[in-house]
């Protein structure tokens, strides 16, 4: 883990491997840290320069001057590739908004990417939890945002996993050092009230987004989890159609996190999508997976 300057804005990353080998970036959702990802730096490591970083107000990292949108999250992540000396074409994931965010980082700048692998992300429909649409509420959402606590946290852990073993000790207090943080509560609400409301995930971004992306195909994976709470697993319906060439996949018993919930089978599924082959079975004693 390091820090890193950004236009005068403090990331902190994880950056692992051979920064020789190809680069993989992994971004994060709503609220959440380059934690989420951390499983996937060892498993990919060995023959990837591996990057994950908390995106401008998230996690341990300063807020931009600007208004947090998915815009801005995208300039940042690449100014932070750039202040790393970064400058090859990344493989790239995204889960939940990190994968909305990838994907303006493709529209934006499609040269920069080489594949793209989008993880139960955002961008599909309006369906959300309700407790982010919440969010929009005035005054709810700040309350809500300012209660995360030792009390709270893991029952919002809870929500992004199929199997409760997920909610470590150590995620819990993960999850409440970000909540304290004082951009923590200003981001999040800037971030929600960006791509929709109490009605859910907003259509507008959604379509121009998609339309940007479609016309700088990439090869693209779209993996979700079929017990996810926050973005439902009926999304990848929309999400194949919106990529109809990509590779897909959806793990069975598994919630919003499959890289976390699924680590070695999600390594196993998405390094030949990395290798810009073709895909390869799964290893036969890898349990529980659901393909379609």
């Amino acid at each position: 883990m390091k820090f890193i300057d950004v236009r005068g804005t403090r990331l902190r990353l994880h950056d692992s491997g051979d920064p020789a080998a190809p680069p993989v970036l992994l971004l994060h959702g709503i609220g959440r840290s380059l934690e989420d990802w951390s499983c996937q730096h060892d498993l990919l490591g060995d023959d990837h320069r591996v990057i994950s970083l908390d995106m401008p107000g998230c996690g341990l990292s300063q807020r931009l001057p600007e208004p947090t949108t998915l815009d801005s999250l995208a300039g940042g992540v690449r100014a932070a590739l750039d202040a790393l000396g970064e400058t090859r074409p990344v493989h790239l994931m995204g889960n939940s908004l990190g994968g909305a965010v990838a994907m303006t980082m493709l529209a934006d700048t499609p040269e920069r990417v080489s594949t793209l692998t989008l993880v139960n992300s955002a961008g599909f429909g309006k369906e959300v939890t309700i407790a982010l649409r919440l969010l929009a509420v005035p005054g709810i959402g700040r309350r809500l945002l300012t209660r995360i606590d030792s009390r709270t946290a893991p029952r919002v852990e809870r929500t992004l996993f199929a199997d409760r073993a997920m909610v470590t000790p150590e995620r819990v207090a993960t999850a409440i050092k970000i909540a304290q943080q004082p951009d923590f509560v200003p981001v999040y609400l800037e971030i929600a009230k960006a791509l929709g409301g109490f009605r859910g995930v907003a259509a507008p971004w959604r379509t121009t987004l998609l339309q940007r992306v479609a016309a700088h195909p990439k090869p693209t994976m779209l993996i979700w989890g079929d017990r996810d709470t926050i973005l439902p697993c009926a999304h990848l319906a929309a999400a194949r159609a919106a990529f109809p060439h990509a590779q897909s996949h959806l793990f069975g018993r598994t919630g919003h996190m499959p890289q976390i919930e699924r680590p070695e089978e999600f390594a196993a599924l998405v390094r030949p999508h990395l290798a810009a082959g073709p895909p390869a079975d799964l290893p036969a004693d890898l349990p529980r997976r659901s393909s379609r």
